[in-house]
């Protein structure tokens, strides 16, 4: 089965040159949340995502993963 990669957490950090641990103090989170949210093993709430992409200076809309991009690699996987 395949990894459902909901986020792009992972990508706006590495476009910012950003570490999880960075994020983790900016939101007041532990590292390890972050770095579930990073791994894509758990989702941030809403709320949260509104967070990130404040301290990130994007748009929240930027932090996640488009539904099309998504079938189109588990249609290939599948």
């Amino acid at each position: 089965m395949a990894t459902k990669n909901l986020n792009r957490i992972k990508v706006m950090l590495a476009e910012r040159n950003c570490t999880n641990k960075w994020l983790a103090k900016q939101v007041d989170k532990d590292p390890a949340t972050v770095s579930k949210w990073v791994t894509n093993t758990s989702q941030p709430s809403l709320e949260m995502i509104f967070k990130i992409a404040e301290v990130l200076k994007c748009n929240y809309t930027d932090l996640k993963r488009d539904i099309k991009e998504q079938k189109t690699s588990i249609d290939y996987l599948g």
